[in-house]
């Protein structure tokens, strides 16, 4: 089976250890900074960072577009934490002129967990996730206060004060989990995603 060509939106943000897990995973991966490197892309990820900064960055790359029409033709893309925001159709708590890829129909909230020094880890369960839940790493995290129609829970916090809160779904080809899955050494969320791309290509 050919091991489909996964990018990782490398303009800022957990890079590095995205295509490690990705690599593990059976994916081809490489940084993606160009519209000419999305061009050669089956999916893409979109990695946790500062999401006012990733928004601002994929302007001056000339990359939103690219990443819009990409998207809009059905392209596989994987958003964790800052990513999580970049794929939302409305975010609480952002700056004004920040602006998304509104890939999924969501309203998240911007560092709903709290500050860095509130990030906390915890054990999630993934729907379509086997081998029990996984263990969560948040930082500075976003959740989902809102979901449309189309859009699937995948995974909610179970224990503690943001017990209840949606940390990960699904769209389709879009995926988004409020967590960070390339800081853990897991790579069941990483197979997942690699499994929906071949199954899309």
């Amino acid at each position: 089976m050919t091991a489909p060509v996964i990018g990782v939106l490398a303009l800022q943000g957990d890079v590095r250890e995205h295509v490690t897990a990705l690599t593990g995973a059976g994916a081809r991966a490489h940084p993606v900074r160009r519209p000419t490197e999305l061009d050669a892309v089956d999916g893409l990820v979109i990695p946790g960072g500062e999401s006012t900064t990733i928004s601002k960055l994929v302007d001056i790359f000339e990359m939103r577009e690219p990443i819009d029409k990409r998207i809009a033709a059905g392209l596989p893309v994987y958003g964790s934490c800052a990513g999580m925001i970049m794929l939302a159709t409305e975010v609480l708590d952002g700056r004004p002129d920040q602006r998304g890829f509104d890939g999924i129909e969501m309203t998240v909230r911007r560092n709903a967990f709290g500050r860095q020094v509130d990030s906390f880890e915890a054990p999630v369960e993934i729907s379509g996730v086997p081998g029990g839940p996984l263990h969560a790493v948040f930082i500075r995290a976003p959740w989902v206060e809102r979901v449309g129609a189309t859009v699937e829970v995948l995974g909610t916090v179970t224990d503690g004060p943001a017990a209840g809160r949606i940390v990960a779904v699904r769209r389709d080809n879009l995926l988004a989990t409020s967590f960070h899955p390339e800081l853990t050494g897991d790579l069941r969320l990483h197979a997942y995603f690699v499994d929906l791309v071949r199954t899309a290509t």
